[in-house]
């Protein structure tokens, strides 16, 4: 995949398809310790310790529409490409954490891309579930809450298009805050 919002995209697209109602995601930039992590947290269904192994191979899939799944493969070749690894911890019917680490200065790491676009696309698609954002740099911590959202807007869906793109801007803005280094 191009960028790393891509991949969080798709990472988050699992959580959504194992049921998930509440899905977190932390960046952590650090460039003292030339690292750069992703980590996703969610309380879907789950996996079995079995599945959790097989899911890194492309040629598994829990889909019946087509027989290879490449997103966690993906994240994990680059990953690896770059330096880092990914692990993945699931129980069934609590959820699974996967971890993305990277090498931050390492060439092959890929560029953060739209993550403002990504997060606000998310949440107006899926109302119905909870997202937590939680980027960290050394400057500082940012955190998108869309319970906070939801109950600011006070019933406007965050599905307008006004809405999603003040909240795509405000993501950008605090972001900038922060000192993300993409």
């Amino acid at each position: 995949m191009k960028d790393l919002s891509l991949h969080i995209l798709d990472i988050i697209q699992n959580s959504i398809s194992a049921k998930a109602n509440l899905i977190e995601l932390t960046i952590e930039e650090n460039l003292k310790d030339n690292l750069y992590a992703l980590t996703f947290i969610d309380n879907g269904m789950g996996m079995s310790d079995e599945t959790a192994k097989k899911v890194v191979d492309p040629y598994f899939t829990s889909r019946t529409t087509r027989k290879v799944g490449l997103g966690l493969p993906l994240l994990k070749q680059n990953a690896e490409r770059a330096g880092g690894y990914l692990t993945i911890t699931s129980k069934e019917g609590c959820g699974t954490t996967v971890k993305a680490v990277f090498q931050h200065n390492n060439i092959d790491r890929p560029v953060l891309g739209d993550i403002a676009g990504v997060i606000v696309l998310l949440c107006s698609a899926n109302p119905e579930i909870n997202f937590v954002y939680r980027h960290i740099t050394e400057s500082g911590e940012y955190i998108f809450d869309s319970r906070e959202i939801k109950e600011t807007l006070e019933g406007v869906s965050i599905s307008n298009p006004d809405i999603m793109k003040y909240l795509k801007e405000m993501i950008k803005e605090n972001l900038l805050e922060i000192n993300t280094n993409d």
